[in-house]
């Protein structure tokens, strides 16, 4: 499977960005999804999830909760992440992952359980 996100760019303060990740293979719901960033000089972090079954659930960093929100469109083999109210910190390269083992509620955060992964996309937060 194969990965290609997009959508990164220059955003202002309290702006908005919409990021997707296309896949190359048809993932189902048992696959979960997941966003992460890198910025400079930190490791690789969790920001949002949709775990297997989802039945709608999803799961959020709390430095992103409440700003931005992931979904994913199975028939486009796209997912996305909507992000609100941009602040300097979430500057950072940005990664979509997948993976073929189920990962149930919250797990889906913890990135080291991942098989596949996008190139990134470079978000860049600044007046």
């Amino acid at each position: 499977v194969q990965l290609q996100a997009s959508g990164g760019g220059l955003a202002q303060p309290g702006g908005s960005l919409t990021l997707s990740c296309s896949f190359s293979a048809s993932t189902a719901d048992h696959n979960p999804v997941g966003w992460f960033r890198q910025a400079p000089g930190k490791e690789r972090e969790s920001v949002a999830c949709i775990p297997s079954s989802s039945r709608g659930r999803t799961f959020y960093a709390s430095s992103v909760r409440g700003r931005f929100t992931i979904s994913r469109d199975n028939a486009k083999n796209t997912v996305y992440l909507q992000m609100n109210s941009l602040k300097p910190e979430d500057t950072a390269v940005y990664y979509c992952a997948t993976a073929q083992t189920p990962m149930y509620g919250e797990t889906c955060l913890t990135r080291h359980q991942y098989d596949y992964w996008g190139r990134g996309t470079l978000v860049t937060v600044s007046s």
